[in-house]
């Protein structure tokens, strides 16, 4: 067991504490060391209380003298409501204190609270109780939520909105009956598209096969030069036809009959909103890169599709003017005044850093005459640019389109149509909603055309090659 040894001088106290067994006990926070330190105080002071009589009375004049200075420095940030410790020994308590003053006193002298009481019960006033501050430590943490971090002290509580029992239970809240939501791009392909009605499941539309103008048009219509009197060699086109067959495109959700009849928002015309939008979402989706069958046969996977390659020794990732002009080249020229860019937003910073070799310097080609000031106008070689997240990422086949969408048949068997039943979910009181259309679509063509002259073919559907 380590026997204490009590300082009798301020510099036995002051080697005790910079090293050794009590510095131990007075950094720990293990409760029997800082029970072996508070004894050890509470043996140093009673040695000098007993040599001294006065040293009471002299700390507590240095606390009051201290707390004292601390007002008059702080005076405009301490809160009015808390009392201040009185300076005038004549109005106050014993030694110029109140007893609760005299209690923060003798807590900093370690004493225990039975000691405490026992002390303040000889002055004015009453003792401390569960309403004031057991010393200064305490009043600083009940007026500084930095120190606390749980909010002001019920002792020093100031009414104001940020907890709901000290007046923020009062303040109202706003609801605005009104839902924010992304908007989604507006279709690239059915505005521009031959939309035709569908009385039927199928529909069939007659089209001449069209392939080649090397000798003829039209699949065999060829016309000549011959003297009078020769004969007239005969010919015919050739047909075919397209098949649109509905396919149907659905969505749904279910809802609990308290959220229909309790929302502030009215959900079944909301519903119908956001379903409709959804669907046009996935139709225009489908239309340019489906893949058929079960879907509609997108402008990726058609057979009228030309696919322009990349260039020697071109990066992967990239997109080089050559790639813009020689999909131009390939337009059929009936469509070039029709046609329009699907671009993906992924390829626009290749776009504005495109640039044409011009002798031992370049110009700009997508930039506009302003420069990056101007507002850039979405033009491509005289013909729009639309933006889509539909078009594939950059770098992969699809990334950039040059199609002529007249080309393209959209066949409408039923609009959207929304329906809704509670039956299913009675037991639960849930209500079914169901969204649903028929429709399909497809390049009318199925080949891309010999020129009469040239050995490149031309189409109305355009795309480059992957770069990898």
């Amino acid at each position: 067991m380590v026997t204490k040894a009590i300082p009798r001088t301020s510099e036995e106290l002051e080697e005790a504490l910079s090293g050794g067994h009590v510095a131990k006990w007075a950094m720990s926070t293990d409760p029997e060391d800082q029970a072996k330190f508070r004894s050890f105080m509470e043996e140093y002071a009673a040695l000098h209380r007993k040599h001294d009589p006065d040293i009471d009375k002299q700390i507590a004049e240095g606390v009051a003298n201290g707390l004292k200075e601390f007002y008059d420095a702080n005076e405009t940030i301490m809160p009015e409501a808390v009392k201040r410790v009185p300076m005038d020994p004549s109005a106050a308590g014993k030694q110029g204190l109140t007893r609760s003053d005299r209690m923060a006193i003798y807590k900093h002298l370690e004493l225990t609270r039975k000691e405490a009481r026992q002390i303040a019960a000889n002055g004015t006033g009453a003792g401390m109780d569960a309403g004031e501050f057991e010393d200064f430590i305490d009043f600083a943490r009940a007026i500084s939520p930095h120190i606390t971090r749980q909010g002001l002290d019920a002792r020093v509580k100031v009414l104001g909105e940020s907890q709901g029992d000290q007046g923020g239970f009062l303040v109202p809240e706003e609801f605005r009956a009104e839902l924010l939501r992304m908007s989604l791009e507006a279709a690239a392909i059915r505005p521009r598209a031959r939309v035709l009605p569908m009385a039927t499941l199928t529909t069939r539309i007659p089209t001449i096969r069209d392939t080649t103008h090397a000798s003829n048009v039209y699949g065999g219509v060829t016309a000549y030069w011959i003297p009078e009197s020769g004969t007239i060699t005969q010919s015919e086109p050739t047909f075919a036809q397209a098949v649109l067959t509905a396919k149907k495109l659905v969505g749904g959700t279910r809802i609990s009959n308290e959220l229909l009849r309790d929302s502030a928002i009215t959900l079944e015309p909301l519903l119908n909103t956001l379903f409709a939008e959804a669907l046009a979402y996935f139709e225009d989706d489908a239309f340019i890169a489906g893949i058929g069958g079960g879907q509609p046969l997108g402008i990726k996977n058609a057979d009228a599709l030309v696919s322009v390659g990349k260039e020697t020794g071109q990066a992967a990732t990239t997109l080089v003017v050559e790639n813009i002009i020689k999909m131009f080249a390939r337009m059929l020229p009936s469509s070039i005044m029709r046609s329009i860019w699907l671009v993906n937003p992924d390829v626009q910073p290749q776009l504005y850093t495109m640039s044409l070799s011009v002798g031992t310097g370049g110009a700009p080609m997508y930039f506009p005459a302003g420069g990056i000031t101007g507002a850039p106008t979405p033009m491509l070689l005289g013909r729009p640019v639309v933006y889509t997240e539909k078009a594939e990422t950059l770098g992969t086949a699809g990334d950039v389109y040059l199609v002529d969408p007249s080309y393209y048949l959209i066949g409408d068997r039923m609009q959207l149509e929304m329906a809704s039943s509670e039956h299913v979910r009675f037991s639960t009181d849930e209500t079914d909603f169901r969204f649903i259309q028929r429709v399909d679509g497809r390049p009318w063509i199925d080949s891309a055309l010999t020129p009469r002259n040239g050995s490149n073919t031309l189409t109305p559907f355009l795309s480059v090659a992957t770069r990898a």
